[in-house]
């Protein structure tokens, strides 16, 4: 019975708002998920800058000193920006999979949370309310964002099994719903060379998506592709570097409801999470159909 939230802006002039309304939108939610939430939010970004998004439960030790040392082995320089047990590195684009890699070598406890050009996120175990709080994300602003506060009911409550996940560069994926055939898919993606953090079935919803786009298709046929492969109930809203996605499967038992209007698109688990958005009451609102796949992007 998770909750999942998602705004993709139109309009320029709300993108310094875009946290404090996803937030909102979240934090309406809570009583959907209390274990643990999580926000993807994307930017327009930096020519030539890519963004690493990393997590620690030890962050003065782990990021104390990771500037610089990077900076060294990557031969480019590093800066970041911490908040509390995330840190968000800033590289050259050209350097991120070799400053991933250095990460890994230098700092092996530190998680990596997201990899791209465009993406933040941040999550962590505890009520919506507390986690907007504990990363300051009403103060973001953005182009668009998903996010998702999360009932366990495949897997532990860590901040690892969190929402959203992502297995790509500028992708995430957040779920509401169980996956049965999650297993014998996560064994298929292993040898097709997926790597996983958890055993987590929205993980390996991610991964899916991934490596179908690896392999040559567009996230819209991803989507229709999972409409076959997965089993399961389930209701997906995904993040892209320029847009974002939504799907139900065939039976639709998951709640999902949007809204359009020339400001934004928006996506809840129930409407209370669009009420209090700008212009509401004149918004196109509708309940997304079975087995179809939507997609905005700019």
């Amino acid at each position: 019975m998770c909750g999942i939230v998602g705004l993709f802006l139109k309009d320029k002039s709300l993108e310094p708002k875009l946290g404090a309304l996803l937030s909102e939108m979240l934090v309406s939610l809570t009583d959907r998920g209390p274990d643990s939430a999580g926000i993807a939010i994307y930017d327009s970004g930096a020519a030539g800058h890519g963004k690493i998004t990393i997590q620690s439960s030890t962050p003065k030790a782990d990021f104390e000193g990771l500037e610089a040392e990077l900076t060294r082995r990557i031969g480019a320089k590093v800066s970041s920006i911490v908040k509390s047990t995330h840190a968000v590195l800033d590289v050259p684009a050209e350097k991120l999979e070799e400053a991933r890699a250095a990460i890994a070598e230098l700092r092996p406890n530190v998680r990596l949370m997201g990899v791209g050009e465009a993406i933040e996120i941040y999550k962590e175990v505890g009520l919506p309310a507390d986690v907007v709080k504990r990363f300051d994300l009403s103060r973001m602003g953005g182009t668009h964002g998903i996010g998702h506060t999360r009932m366990a009911t495949e897997s532990a409550v860590t901040t690892l099994g969190a929402h959203p996940f992502s297995t790509g560069p500028d992708q995430c994926l957040v779920h509401n719903g169980s996956l049965s055939n999650h297993n014998n898919l996560r064994r298929e993606l292993i040898r097709d060379g997926m790597r996983f953090e958890t055993e987590n079935d929205t993980e390996v919803a991610a991964a899916y998506l991934s490596s179908k786009i690896a392999h040559g298709q567009n996230l819209g046929e991803a989507l229709q592709s999972s409409l076959s492969d997965l089993d399961g109930f389930f209701t997906f809203v995904v993040g892209t570097k320029n847009g974002f996605g939504v799907v139900r499967d065939p039976i639709a038992c998951k709640p999902a409801v949007m809204a359009e209007t020339d400001q934004y698109v928006a996506f809840g688990s129930e409407y209370r999470a669009l009420a209090k958005l700008p212009g509401i009451e004149e918004a196109r609102v509708w309940e997304p159909e079975p087995s179809t796949v939507y997609f905005w992007e700019h």
